[in-house]
């Protein structure tokens, strides 16, 4: 699944290796709504070390539904939203799968912290779809 993506302006890039994702997923937690502007962020969760980055990322962190720190990454100049990496999940880099070039062949698995979502975007009864983080 080699794939790659940016933001918007370009000065970020990142490539990812040809791999196994670890899942893709709909997170409708209030904190990713209020830095998308939007009722859910989808997301591409790979090992770290599959993907390279190049360009400048800026990092904004705050802490999660159970306490620990959820760290969001981002272009400086435009504001794209690239990544996001939780403490939970150490070696893990969730991909903000709208600043990927294609993300036509990817298939959401979950939604997760769906006990946040708004009225106007409530996940799809087609997959599985938990109130918080499995097993978190």
């Amino acid at each position: 699944m080699a794939m790659s993506g940016g933001c918007l302006c370009g000065a970020v890039r990142y490539q990812v290796a040809d791999g196994d994702a670890i899942f893709t997923g709909h997170c409708h937690c209030t904190d990713c709504q209020k830095s998308s502007g939007a009722g859910h962020v989808t997301v591409l969760a790979v090992p770290e070390a599959m993907v390279t980055i190049t360009g400048k990322v800026a990092t904004y962190e705050s802490k999660g539904d159970n306490g620990q720190t959820v760290a969001r990454q981002f272009c400086p100049t435009c504001g794209g939203q690239l990544f996001s990496r939780a403490a939970t999940m150490p070696g893990v880099l969730m991909i903000k799968c709208g600043s990927l070039d294609d993300s036509s062949k990817l298939a959401p698995q979950m939604s997760v912290f769906a006990g946040s979502a708004v009225a106007w975007d409530q996940p799809t009864s087609a997959i599985p779809s938990f109130a918080k983080m499995p097993g978190g």
